[in-house]
């Protein structure tokens, strides 16, 4: 795997995961370069500021003496891969890569159904700050430290892909049913996440709320975290103001330290916990790692906002029912006095029959809800679901926009609107941007 004087082609570069990799092994001072459709992705702009070759897919990519990564969405049919075989060169897959890459390193794995970007991206942060740390992060952020004594890597569970990670500590957010394209039930996802339990080689950090979580058993510790008097790792005495949380850890009866949070909604304190829990057990400075945890600003595509005109406009990778409670609950607590208006597009056919009147329950959080198209996996046939059977499960409003047409979303002035899934659905809110920034309004 160590061999840097090989140049590795990464198939499918702009995928989330694909993207971080590369450029952990672009600045650990491997030579990378790889492949994807034209189509702009935001993970590409680190890419190119790299200045890592991003080429057009095609079959003469692919030339001897090449290590080939290959994304996990892309088929051993896809025309690079099928070269990549005909000249006899190594083929790894994405998860594989990583399952041995990591090796050397502590690793943290973070893995969950939820908030696993999110955490992961705080874990970076922190530990980072702090001594020599080289992460990947789903939203197509990687950093690789040439010195690092870290890896922190989000850990998917989708296909069971973590399955090829067998890490020193996982971070484990919750277990819910989604993917019902690929798992069956809960029971089935609940098999996944038992089966990584057993290949964790030190500890497992676990929601404590979580009944699933609560069933696993593993060769190693498992230490839960929370606010009960059943946790070892607790959060006690939170404040949660417009500005953030703040809160004290306890480890048992122990006095961990004091942690200010610049994140909202009760779910960033959870995450917030595991990644404590983890700089605790392996004896890092606790006020250090206050510290590092003030200066988080986020990732990418989640709680993203900006100002235009009179609106706080807000992106958001949500696209699950949970992640979207909340979504508008940190939103409630930034805002408290203001209106919030959701803008929903679903992910695949399939999640959105599965979850349908979860969706609804969700979204009626919201003061108001519009909904646009659902947007379609590859993998999977329509259904017989449309965008207006959700709309028509949802008390506060569902109507459904064209990217054409946004103009029903001007009715709001001086209001949080937030634009949530995992498709294209910043096509809309560009549109509904442009719309807004070509209005004349009274903006006070």
């Amino acid at each position: 795997m160590e061999n840097q004087d090989k140049l590795y082609h990464f198939v499918g570069i702009k995928g989330s995961g694909m993207s971080s990799l590369a450029l952990v092994l672009f600045e650990k001072g491997y030579r990378v370069q790889g492949s994807d459709v034209t189509e702009y992705f935001f993970t590409q702009r680190d890419l190119e500021k790299a200045q890592i070759t991003i080429l057009p897919f095609n079959a003469d990519n692919i030339k001897e003496g090449m290590v080939i990564i290959a994304g996990n969405a892309f088929p051993d049919t896809h025309e690079e891969l099928v070269r990549a075989k005909e000249l006899g060169l190594d083929v790894v897959r994405y998860h594989d890569f990583i399952g041995q890459f990591i090796q050397p390193y502590t690793s943290i794995a973070v893995t969950g159904s939820h908030g696993k970007t999110s955490t992961t991206g705080l874990l970076s942060h922190v530990l980072s700050g702090i001594k020599p740390t080289s992460y990947l992060i789903g939203d197509g952020t990687g950093h690789g430290d040439p010195n690092a004594e870290f890896f922190s890597f989000e850990a998917c569970e989708y296909r069971r892909h973590f399955l090829a990670y067998s890490p020193d500590y996982a971070i484990m957010t919750n277990i819910d049913f989604d993917h019902p394209d690929y798992y069956e039930s809960i029971d089935d996802v609940f098999s996944a996440f038992q089966s990584m339990a057993n290949q964790v080689k030190k500890g497992i950090f676990a929601f404590g709320d979580d009944v699933y979580l609560r069933k696993l058993e593993a060769p190693v510790p498992i230490y839960y975290y929370g606010i009960n008097e059943n946790d070892d790792i607790q959060a006690r005495n939170i404040e949660r103001t417009t500005k953030g949380s703040a809160f004290d850890v306890y480890h048992k009866e122990t006095f961990v330290g004091h942690f200010v949070l610049p994140a909202y909604g009760q779910h960033n304190i959870m995450n917030a916990l595991g990644v404590i829990a983890v700089a605790y057990f392996e004896q890092l400075d606790m006020a250090e790692v206050a510290k590092e945890m003030l200066g988080f600003s986020g990732v990418k595509r989640r709680f993203t906002e900006k100002k235009v005109a009179d609106m706080t406009v807000v992106d958001d990778y949500a696209h699950h029912p949970a992640e979207i409670k909340a979504t508008i609950d940190g939103a409630r607590q930034k805002y408290p006095d203001k209106e919030i208006i959701a803008v929903f597009q679903p992910h695949t056919f399939t999640r959105t029959i599965a979850l349908m009147d979860e969706f609804a329950e969700a979204l009626d959080l919201a003061d108001q809800v519009y909904l646009c198209d659902i947007f379609g996996s590859a993998r999977e046939d329509k259904g017989d679901v449309k965008i207006e059977d959700l709309g028509a499960k949802i008390q506060k409003g569902g109507q459904v926009i064209k990217e054409d047409n946004v103009s029903p979303l001007l009715n709001y002035e001086n209001a949080v609107m937030i634009f949530m899934g995992a498709g294209d659905v910043q096509k809309f809110e560009q549109a509904y941007e442009k719309l807004l920034s070509n209005t004349t309004r009274n903006v006070l």
